[in-house]
């Protein structure tokens, strides 16, 4: 079986109930989540032997957001104690023309304040086949971007695949801060995964007759971007998710596949949104199970999207699908008829 490890911060997530504003609500129902959580859970679910790392107070709390991995089977052994506080995030879910809109309280968290002592990369990554990170978590601060580094050259050094998914958040860094920083570790990255917007916003290469804003999205034009993000750094394969937004409740879904010769797109699904939050996560687990697995590359950019798909009907930030279920949706079975 092959081994995953990911690396990242999971959060407590507070969110009102149902479509409340956060003015409006009386209560704030409590889950955990956090991108590279999120891309663990999911391929715990797909039967992978999936590790997450991170660092996380001994309090209650921090042991909630353990055993919130260990009920899908994610690895959570590696998982370093100790720090002050699980990092929060609120969210309000958007409806119709308002959109969704996300608070971060997670200054001084365990794994921001986490040193290079914390962590034995040697020993974590013994039989590893893949590691993944998101642009997130070094983002959380120079200590956390240095870690990053250190478990990077040690990924390498024992032939580890790298997948990393950009994930720009302007809440946490400055545009000129993530492209520095992500220069550099872009240079031990196998696997590009970005949307439509990060290679813009880190990177400053931008597709041509594209605003997101207005719900334009002109997919012929990420052929250069994906083009000039691989020759830039020399990624094996870059993916990058295409998202139109009609609204905050609906939106039109696609992905594109680049492996340095060809470019593969996949089916477009037209979305009816439940919850988005972790979409983008459950597409970078997607594509790295489809890849693990040997598929061609048709066929994993069709199992990434349509995993993303169903994730965004799911409730909460983990995708609790089946690899069943993605590929029937894969495979054009997305009537969503009641199955007796």
């Amino acid at each position: 079986m092959k081994k995953i490890v990911t690396f990242g911060e999971i959060m407590l997530r507070l969110a009102p109930e149902g479509y409340y504003r956060f003015v409006q609500a009386d209560t704030l129902g409590a889950t955990f989540g956090g991108g590279e959580a999120n891309v663990a859970v999911s391929l715990a679910n797909y039967g992978m032997d999936a590790a997450f790392v991170t660092k996380l107070p001994t309090h209650d709390i921090g042991q909630a957001a353990v055993n919130s991995l260990r009920r899908f089977g994610v690895d959570t052994s590696m998982i370093t104690r100790g720090g002050d506080r699980v990092g929060i995030y609120f969210l309000e879910k958007g409806a119709s023309q308002r959109p969704s809109k996300v608070i971060y309280d997670r200054a001084g968290s365990s794994i921001a304040t986490a040193t290079a002592a914390d962590f034995n990369w040697d020993a974590i990554f013994e039989g590893v086949d893949w590691f993944h990170f998101t642009g997130i978590t070094p983002a959380l601060g120079d200590n956390v971007a240095a870690i990053c580094v250190e478990a990077l050259k040690a990924a390498k050094a024992r032939g580890i695949t790298v997948s990393c998914d950009l994930n720009y958040r302007k809440k946490l860094w400055s545009k000129q801060k993530a492209g520095e920083v992500m220069g550099e570790l872009c240079k031990y990255v196998d696997v590009c995964i970005a949307n439509e917007e990060d290679a813009s916003d880190v990177f400053g290469i931008s597709a041509a007759n594209t605003d997101v804003t207005k719900g334009e999205v002109n997919h012929d034009g990420y052929k250069d971007v994906a083009r000039q993000l691989a020759d830039r750094f020399g990624f094996k394969y870059v993916a990058i998710t295409l998202r139109s937004s009609i609204s905050a409740n609906d939106n039109d879904w696609a992905a594109m596949l680049y492996d340095g010769k060809d470019y593969y797109f996949s089916k477009q699904y037209r979305m009816h949104i439940v919850d988005r939050v972790g979409g983008g996560d459950s597409f970078g687990a997607g594509l790295i199970y489809s890849l693990l697995s040997g598929y061609d590359a048709q066929s994993t950019i069709e199992f990434a999207v349509a995993a993303s798909c169903l994730k965004h009907s799911i409730e909460g930030d983990f995708n609790m699908v089946s690899v069943d279920e993605v590929q029937k949706l894969a495979g054009g079975d997305g009537s969503g008829r009641v199955q007796r």
